[in-house]
């Protein structure tokens, strides 16, 4: 008997990683039948020092990501899948996406696009999608690859 998903989270954020996870994502749930739910989770470590903190970049965070996640879902909708939901969260990634929004949300598989930092940057502050899959209270995949399976061109060796 085949996996079935049911419930599809992929996290986006405007890079080009979550771009590549967001295409397969819609293909996945295409073919499972899957909800697709759209996150996007605003660092509030970004935002930590009260002294620099400024509403109006919160305030714009949010809007880019209400407008990327608008048109994520209406391409989405546009693709066939039937039930696309947005949400967008503020606080730390890592947990956001590996525990909380899974447990609420009942997510069943979560799609990140690989991550971009290097050896010494993963060693300093981590990585998003290595903490997932370890983390996650569900199957992760991790996308590395466009849509038809290959490399972008524009990746650096």
């Amino acid at each position: 008997m085949l996996q079935q998903y049911q419930k599809i989270m992929v996290a986006v954020d405007g890079s080009n990683e979550a771009e590549l996870a967001f295409q397969k994502a819609v293909n996945i749930a295409k073919r499972n039948h899957a909800s697709l739910l759209l996150v996007h989770i605003i660092d509030t470590r970004a935002f930590q020092d009260i002294n620099s903190f400024d509403s109006m970049l919160a305030e714009q965070a949010t809007d880019l990501a209400k407008q990327s996640l608008a048109d994520y879902s209406d391409y989405a909708q546009k693709s066939g899948i039937e039930k696309v939901e947005t949400e967008i969260e503020y606080g730390s990634p890592k947990v956001i996406i590996a525990k909380q929004i899974p447990q609420d949300k009942a997510v069943d598989l979560i799609i990140l696009g690989a991550t971009g930092l290097n050896a010494v940057e993963r060693l300093f502050i981590g990585s998003v999608s290595e903490y997932v899959t370890r983390n996650a209270l569900c199957d992760v995949l991790i996308v590395r690859t466009d849509a038809e399976n290959k490399k972008p061109e524009n990746e650096d060796d």
